[in-house]
């Protein structure tokens, strides 16, 4: 945990950092380029195109080859991209940057849930990815501010903040890089800064889960795909990201048309939500490992969120109702992270779990291209943000319904 998650936890934050930062570019990018919503909103999902294609090759070389190797080669390649975003000139170069951003960073995420599964035996995974999906909310936390501030403070060379957001940003993640090469190792035979007693004890508790796995017949690549649980979480998982990766784009439009507060307000209200969301991802993850409960662990917080996100509308441009029900959806819309993403290695193993955590994450982050394209559509087309979040709100519903569905089989999972 100590050796481990620091490093994941930091380079998980610059990806997102790097994700997301166009949420707080576009209050200057739009007017400089002159692009509208449904244009920052197609950029925005045109990552997820990218993204889409690498995500099953990346958990596979995690699982079969070098996790230290291939983390290194995302990270020194996401932060190039990222910071040659800040020197695009029109919509055509923003979207090829943002289709290389995704290309370049697939495989990060899914190789992480792989590899966490390498080191951590099956009653310590939910709490340990409990800690990396927190990252999540904390880059928004940490970034949006951080971005805000180069925004509107650093014109080095002439040049609009909104650039230097992207270039200034993109530069950790190469340095993270490098430093990957040297310090991480790929399994816990190979560590050396590892006990002997400790990393025997390891390695037999490993074995013995995996062997239960290959007993069931579950560890091929073909075994991910006949699973039906892998078909269903899919389909959760498409419906959950439509809605989150909106809302992430779209949030600091919201509050910076909350004209009664300063910009220093706008931004603190930008953030509440991800404060609430770090919360909600600890509490959830860290009940559900005590507990051993996986499938109310996962729908529950995904039906709060269709419910907070109705109550945001129904509000009535309430701004104290506004913010409440902003905070409440930060709870609980990510609070499902650390529990979903334990269960394909519940019923799955070696290159099967591998494939279908490639596979959900691949399939399921093509809701990050619909979601704020549809999203942003919807503001152009209406002039507000209540037909978003109507559609947003319906995604969350009828993920939170499938997730009831979930059946976790494995025995020694549920007695855990």
């Amino acid at each position: 945990m100590w050796r481990l998650m620091p490093f994941l936890i930091v380079a998980y934050l610059f990806a997102y950092i790097d994700r997301a930062n166009l949420g707080v570019a576009k209050l200057q990018m739009q007017a400089d380029l002159k692009f509208t919503d449904a244009t920052i909103g197609l950029g925005a999902g045109i990552f997820f195109i990218g993204y889409f294609l690498l995500e099953i090759p990346g958990s596979l070389i995690v699982e079969r080859s070098s996790a230290r190797k291939w983390f290194g080669r995302i990270m020194i390649t996401w932060g190039i991209v990222a910071a040659l975003t800040g020197l695009i000139a029109n919509s055509t170069q923003f979207y090829v940057a943002r289709f290389l951003l995704g290309t370049a960073e697939a495989g990060f995420f899914p190789g992480a849930v792989v590899y966490l599964s390498h080191w951590f035996q099956y009653e310590e995974r939910t709490r340990a990815k409990s800690w990396f999906m927190m990252t999540q909310p904390l880059a928004v936390v940490i970034g949006t501010p951080v971005s805000r501030w180069i925004l509107d403070n650093i014109h080095w060379n002439a040049w609009a903040g909104w650039r230097w957001v992207f270039i200034l940003e993109g530069i950790p993640p190469v340095l993270l890089g490098i430093f990957a090469l040297f310090y991480l190792t790929d399994r816990p035979a190979e560590a050396r800064w590892l006990p002997d007693d400790e990393k025997r004890w390891l390695l037999d508790e490993l074995k013995e889960e995996e062997t239960r796995k290959t007993a069931a017949g579950r560890v091929r690549i073909l075994d991910a795909f006949r699973h039906k649980q892998t078909l269903l979480l899919m389909a959760v998982f498409f419906l959950i990201v439509t809605c989150n990766q909106a809302i992430l784009f779209f949030l600091p439009s919201i509050t910076s048309n909350m004209k009664s507060l300063s910009v220093f307000w706008q931004t603190g209200v930008a953030i509440m939500p991800y404060l609430c969301s770090m919360i909600g991802i600890l509490v959830n993850g860290y009940w559900s490992s005590r507990t051993g409960e996986r499938r109310w662990h996962t729908a529950t917080p995904i039906l709060l969120t269709a419910g907070s996100l109705a109550g945001a509308v129904l509000s009535g441009g309430n701004l104290p109702l506004t913010i409440l029900f902003l905070c409440l959806i930060g709870f609980s819309f990510q609070a499902y992270l650390p529990v979903f993403w334990t269960l394909p290695t519940l019923f799955l193993g070696k290159d099967a779990a591998a494939t279908a955590i490639g596979t959900i994450n691949s399939v399921g982050n093509l809701g990050g291209f619909a979601g704020p394209y549809l999203f942003g559509y919807l503001r152009t087309m209406t002039g507000n943000f209540n037909a978003g979040l109507w559609f947003a709100m319906g995604c969350m519903l009828i993920s939170g319904l499938l997730a009831t569905r979930i059946h976790v089989e494995n025995k020694h999972a549920q007695k855990s």
